[in-house]
């Protein structure tokens, strides 16, 4: 059995080694996007003037839309007092997202971002599509990490010792052996330590990678009905005219302000039809995105429609399964436990990407072994043949 699942474990490692590298690596990279960002990028900061008051989402989004002609605004971030408002530009067909940063006290453009033009765009991409076109890279990633997560398990059961004597060897590095031995010792010492970490990493991501395991998680962790995000409509109906989308927005974001009169960020989206409504959330920790309050307001009547599932209501009255999908993506980077998360999870991520390299050399080393044995010489047996 064991020599089966040696067998899985190689020819499964054979086939996914280079995905499971790409993934990896740029998943180092993403580690510490926001903190690189924050070094790199000073426009995203200001400096708030003395009793200075903050703009509506209205007056942003005028500023914002004539840096983008022909372009209409998707919603206004507002973040923490030292950081410029985000005005969030993007559609499906044709493709783009622009983010342009404004001045929330003077409503001054502060700088245009273009995604297509970002470094860490291309990481990202690379990290869910390996640079193709998302329906075709997006289910290789997701079969690639399913596979992950079947050779972590086969890899437990290779290195699992057969006795007392021999565990002493599987966890610590000889490095004083040769760098054959050192190898395999990488390979199997860094895996095991790296196994449930990396196991962790693996399963939140196969959220995003296949609809039927992200569904079938949600249900099983006590989620009612599905568990994808959508938008519900306003009642146009109701009170028709009685606003414009524009002050509508401002009106809901007033609303939110005074019912969140402490928190770390509130998002307004701006709708674009008759039948949207107003989606909003309230962020109570910088840097996550699990710890947030959603709202949504018919853009009519500005009253609160009641949503079930992941995304709506408060986050203290979350359930555990919609919790649990709340913060996949904060587990999924690190974020849920700050700066040493982000470190754990980059350092995961490295030992993940070494594990194929490591594991081919162990397998191309076994693979020449095996074609300089002596081959038996049939003439020299001959005499011996005879004998018996």
């Amino acid at each position: 059995m064991k020599k089966l699942i040696g067998k899985l474990h190689l020819y499964l490692g054979l086939t996914s080694g280079i995905i499971v590298f790409v993934v990896a690596i740029t998943g180092c990279i993403l580690a510490f996007e926001h903190e690189i960002k924050s070094f790199t990028q000073p426009y995203m900061f200001v400096e708030p003037p003395v009793n200075a008051k903050v703009l509506p989402p209205s007056v942003l989004q005028a500023s914002a839309e004539k840096m983008l002609p022909g372009k209409k605004a998707n919603g206004v971030l507002y973040g923490v007092p030292t950081r410029n408002a985000e005005v969030g530009f993007y559609n499906a067909n044709p493709e783009y997202y622009y983010v342009v940063y404004v001045n929330p006290y003077t409503a001054e453009v502060q700088h245009v971002w273009n995604e297509k033009g970002d470094f860490f765009h291309f990481i990202l991409h690379g990290h869910y599509y390996l640079w193709l076109p998302p329906t075709i890279g997006q289910p290789i990633v997701a079969s690639a990490t399913l596979v992950f997560l079947v050779m972590l398990i086969s890899g437990l059961v290779l290195w699992w010792p057969k006795n007392k004597s021999a565990a002493k060897q599987r966890f610590s590095i000889k490095w004083n052996a040769a760098w054959r031995r050192k190898n395999y010792d990488l390979h199997n010492v860094f895996g095991f330590y790296v196994l449930s970490i990396g196991f962790l990493l693996g399963f939140t991501g196969l959220v995003w990678g296949f609809k039927w395991f992200s569904q079938g998680l949600y249900t099983a962790t006590g989620g009612k009905g599905s568990d994808e995000y959508y938008l519900p409509a306003s009642d146009s109906t109701l009170l028709a005219g009685a606003f414009t989308p524009i002050t509508a927005v401002d009106k809901a974001w007033l609303a939110l302000k005074k019912e969140y009169p402490v928190n770390e960020g509130i998002n307004v989206s701006i709708p674009h039809t008759k039948s949207e409504s107003i989606f909003s959330f309230v962020n109570f920790r910088a840097g996550t995105y699990y710890n947030v309050d959603y709202n949504y307001f018919d853009q009519y009547s500005l009253k609160k429609i009641k949503m079930t599932g992941p995304y709506s209501g408060r986050f203290k009255d979350a359930d555990f399964a919609n919790t649990l999908r709340r913060m996949n993506y904060d587990i999924h980077v690190g974020a849920i436990l700050g700066l040493p998360g982000k470190i754990i999870v980059f350092l995961a991520s490295l030992i993940c990407a070494s594990l194929p390299v490591t594991g081919t050399i162990i397998w191309w080393g076994r693979r020449k072994k095996q074609s300089r044995k002596p081959k038996k010489n049939l003439r020299a047996l001959q005499p011996d043949l005879v004998a018996r």
